[in-house]
């Protein structure tokens, strides 16, 4: 069973998860919602790893961190004020899907030319990102078909040997539950997809 390392103080981690990003390597870490499997959103290589360690078919996008609106923005063509007036009002993680995404690797891109993203209000993430200065890939952290872990301690052994870098923040506040899912329809209207 992994064992986190001592005290670290919260710069070190930034610094050191930031170091692995830039490497084009991957994270376990967590997020505002549950433990996530996290690299760099533009780098086609490192996200192609994630695919890999959770044995999952690259068919399948993956949701998008980004430290907020003013990043949100470089990677998107349109951010609807509906969408934004909603991401101010909600305390709610939410992953928004977005028409015409730029900038970002290939194999995080949905066939229909869509991607999933969320402006992460855990403060650790946002300063990973921020400190980072772009947008991070957050997956589950389980094997394909499996039950996302509600803690660390659920986080298969074997998925656990295959990441670059644990974050060792234990006590971060977690929601332990997937986001809702949100999009604006045909009909310019607000859908929830995942509540």
């Amino acid at each position: 069973m992994y064992k986190f390392m001592k005290e670290q103080s919260v710069e070190k981690i930034i610094q050191k998860a930031v170091e692995i990003l830039e490497s084009g390597g991957n994270l376990l870490y967590p997020t505002d919602t549950i433990w996530g499997l996290g690299c760099d959103a533009t780098h086609r290589n490192a996200v192609e790893k994630i695919y890999n360690i959770k044995k999952r078919p690259d068919s399948k996008s993956l949701i998008i961190l980004v430290d907020g609106l003013d990043m949100l923005e470089n990677y998107v063509s349109i951010v609807p004020d509906m969408i934004k007036e909603f991401l101010v009002s909600t305390h709610k993680p939410t992953t928004v899907i977005y028409d015409h995404p730029r900038g970002l690797a290939p194999n995080v891109i949905a066939s229909d030319d869509t991607v999933a993203i969320r402006v992460v209000q855990n403060e650790f993430c946002q300063a990973v990102i921020r400190e980072f200065g772009k947008p991070i890939v957050s997956t589950s952290a389980n094997f394909s078909g499996q039950t996302s872990p509600s803690g660390f301690d659920e986080i298969d052994p074997l998925l656990l040997k295959q990441v670059d870098y644990i974050v060792n923040l234990p006590t971060v506040e977690m929601k332990n539950s997937a986001s809702q899912i949100i999009k604006v329809n045909d009909h310019g209207e607000l859908e929830f997809l995942r509540k």
